[in-house]
């Protein structure tokens, strides 16, 4: 019975490596862009938050710029309430779409519904095509594949503990156990190599996009980092503030009100 069980522990190693290593060896033929050419590049707000965070960040960033100007109301309920309902650029009409005709939703159905935007999807398809961002199929393929090697990892140990309880009387038990641990050790190691030297790829940045983004946020001059048009002749203060919430989420606000109206989900509140 336990031989049939290390068959299956295999089989999942195996099928779940062997897709793993073949979502990298895809992941590294993207075309590169041209020498030099990120280097001399400079980035936008949104090109950052995007780079840093992705689509949810980019929303995040829209809503705070807006709300700084009172054109947009974010309460810290969760809820996000158009008060000027012109946007100023591609991204911040999106996001007053996205919000709805009745001009108010909650934070978390925003940054659903703007994810999908055309604006969205352009700046993506335009850091892309630049060399920064990792295409959407590939990081898509290279996560679904983590994750089915994480999942062969808990099969194993459960394919093999049954395997150790179920063996018959007088069967060596540590035997049993050794066998079960060569192909967890397989997918172990996989995952080991695979937080190294994939893990570029599972994120939205690319290595070069990641090397722009550590330089901004390792105190280089932010000449590199251009405002956004809505971020255009704001005090420095103002474009600080911007500027953390791209590079680094939410948790850069020191406003816990703030931080509180762009939760992930909604909270329940007393009135």
């Amino acid at each position: 019975m336990w031989v049939i069980l290390l068959l299956v522990a295999w089989a999942a190693a195996f099928l779940t490596c062997g897709r793993l290593c073949l979502a990298a060896a895809a992941a590294g033929q993207a075309p590169e862009p041209a020498p030099g050419g990120v280097r001399l590049r400079t980035l936008t707000l949104y090109e950052a938050a995007f780079l840093a965070g992705g689509p949810h960040r980019v929303t995040d960033l829209a809503l705070v710029t807006m709300g700084r100007q009172h054109r947009l109301l974010l309460a810290h309920t969760g809820w996000a309430t158009v008060v000027d309902p012109v946007g100023r650029d591609e991204l911040e009409r999106s996001v007053i779409t996205a919000i709805g005709p009745e001009g108010q939703s909650p934070v978390p159905e925003v940054r659903t519904a703007h994810a999908a935007a055309d604006a969205v999807r352009a700046l993506a398809d335009r850091l892309t095509a630049a060399g920064l961002a990792v295409p959407a199929p590939a990081r898509t393929h290279m996560s679904a594949a983590v994750r089915q090697v994480r999942g062969a990892c808990l099969l194993i140990l459960v394919t093999g503990a049954t395997a150790v309880l179920l063996a018959r009387p007088g069967t060596d038990q540590g035997q049993v156990a050794a066998w079960f641990s060569l192909p967890l050790l397989l997918t172990g190691a996989c995952l080991a190599i695979a937080r190294i030297e994939i893990h570029p790829y599972t994120s939205w940045a690319s290595p070069a996009g990641q090397e722009l983004l550590g330089d901004l946020s390792g105190g280089l001059p932010r000449r590199r980092l251009l405002p956004s048009r809505a971020a255009t002749g704001a005090a420095g203060d103002e474009a600080g503030l911007l500027t953390a919430l791209a590079i680094k989420g939410r948790k850069a606000l020191t406003d816990p009100e703030l931080r509180s109206a762009l939760a992930e989900t909604l909270r329940d509140h007393r009135y």
